[in-house]
Protein backbone atom coordinates (compact mmCIF):
# COMPACT_ATOMS: atom_id res chain seq x y z
CA UNK A 1 0.00 0.00 0.00
CA UNK A 2 1.39 3.52 -0.99
CA UNK A 3 0.76 6.52 1.10
CA UNK A 4 0.82 10.28 -0.49
CA UNK A 5 1.07 13.31 0.64
CA UNK A 6 -1.74 15.75 0.41
CA UNK A 7 -0.18 19.15 0.64
CA UNK A 8 -3.14 20.11 2.92
CA UNK A 9 -3.49 16.87 5.57
CA UNK A 10 -0.28 15.62 5.38
CA UNK A 11 0.85 11.85 4.51
CA UNK A 12 -1.92 9.50 4.21
CA UNK A 13 -3.39 6.09 2.88
CA UNK A 14 -3.46 6.04 -1.37
CA UNK A 15 -7.29 4.76 -0.46
CA UNK A 16 -7.94 8.27 0.65
CA UNK A 17 -7.26 9.64 -3.15
CA UNK A 18 -8.62 9.79 -6.25
CA UNK A 19 -6.69 10.61 -9.79
CA UNK A 20 -8.57 13.28 -11.61
CA UNK A 21 -6.60 13.55 -14.95
CA UNK A 22 -3.09 14.89 -16.35
CA UNK A 23 -2.23 18.75 -15.42
CA UNK A 24 -2.46 20.78 -18.54
CA UNK A 25 -5.20 18.91 -20.26
CA UNK A 26 -7.69 21.09 -21.39
CA UNK A 27 -11.26 20.40 -22.47
CA UNK A 28 -12.34 21.71 -26.21
CA UNK A 29 -14.73 25.01 -26.06
CA UNK A 30 -17.65 23.73 -26.63
CA UNK A 31 -19.03 27.43 -27.85
CA UNK A 32 -18.27 25.77 -31.50
CA UNK A 33 -18.31 22.42 -33.00
CA UNK A 34 -16.19 19.98 -31.64
CA UNK A 35 -14.77 17.54 -34.00
CA UNK A 36 -15.14 13.91 -33.00
CA UNK A 37 -11.36 13.82 -33.28
CA UNK A 38 -11.16 16.48 -30.50
CA UNK A 39 -13.42 14.56 -28.33
CA UNK A 40 -11.56 11.48 -28.16
CA UNK A 41 -8.37 13.08 -27.76
CA UNK A 42 -9.40 15.25 -24.77
CA UNK A 43 -11.18 11.76 -23.47
CA UNK A 44 -8.98 9.14 -24.15
CA UNK A 45 -5.02 9.81 -25.24
CA UNK A 46 -3.21 10.37 -22.65
CA UNK A 47 1.25 10.72 -22.82
CA UNK A 48 1.64 7.97 -20.33
CA UNK A 49 5.40 9.13 -20.31
CA UNK A 50 7.91 7.21 -18.62
CA UNK A 51 10.02 9.02 -15.65
CA UNK A 52 8.34 12.40 -13.48
CA UNK A 53 4.69 13.17 -14.42
CA UNK A 54 2.59 16.05 -13.52
CA UNK A 55 -0.71 14.42 -12.51
CA UNK A 56 -4.37 16.48 -11.55
CA UNK A 57 -5.49 14.57 -8.00
CA UNK A 58 -8.29 14.98 -5.22
CA UNK A 59 -8.01 14.17 -1.39
CA UNK A 60 -11.38 12.74 -0.67
CA UNK A 61 -11.01 13.38 2.99
CA UNK A 62 -10.25 17.42 2.53
CA UNK A 63 -11.33 17.51 -1.33
CA UNK A 64 -9.17 19.52 -2.06
CA UNK A 65 -7.47 18.99 -5.26
CA UNK A 66 -3.53 18.68 -6.17
CA UNK A 67 -0.81 18.44 -8.27
CA UNK A 68 1.58 15.35 -8.20
CA UNK A 69 4.24 15.14 -9.56
CA UNK A 70 5.37 11.37 -9.79
CA UNK A 71 7.66 8.70 -11.34
CA UNK A 72 5.36 6.71 -13.27
CA UNK A 73 8.10 3.90 -13.12
CA UNK A 74 9.13 3.93 -9.85
CA UNK A 75 5.80 5.32 -8.23
CA UNK A 76 7.92 7.44 -6.11
CA UNK A 77 6.09 10.62 -5.36
CA UNK A 78 8.49 13.81 -5.84
CA UNK A 79 6.41 16.71 -5.11
CA UNK A 80 3.11 17.53 -4.28
CA UNK A 81 1.46 21.33 -4.42
CA UNK A 82 -1.90 22.89 -4.44
CA UNK A 83 -3.92 23.82 -7.44
CA UNK A 84 -5.44 26.52 -6.21
CA UNK A 85 -3.97 29.92 -6.19
CA UNK A 86 -4.22 31.90 -2.83
CA UNK A 87 -6.07 35.17 -2.99
CA UNK A 88 -3.87 38.04 -1.50
CA UNK A 89 -6.43 40.10 0.45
Amino acid sequence: MQRFPCPFCGLRDEREFHYAGELGKTRPATFTKVSDKEWRDYLYAYRNEKGAAEEVWVHLTCREMFVMCRDTVTMEVIETRALRKEVSS
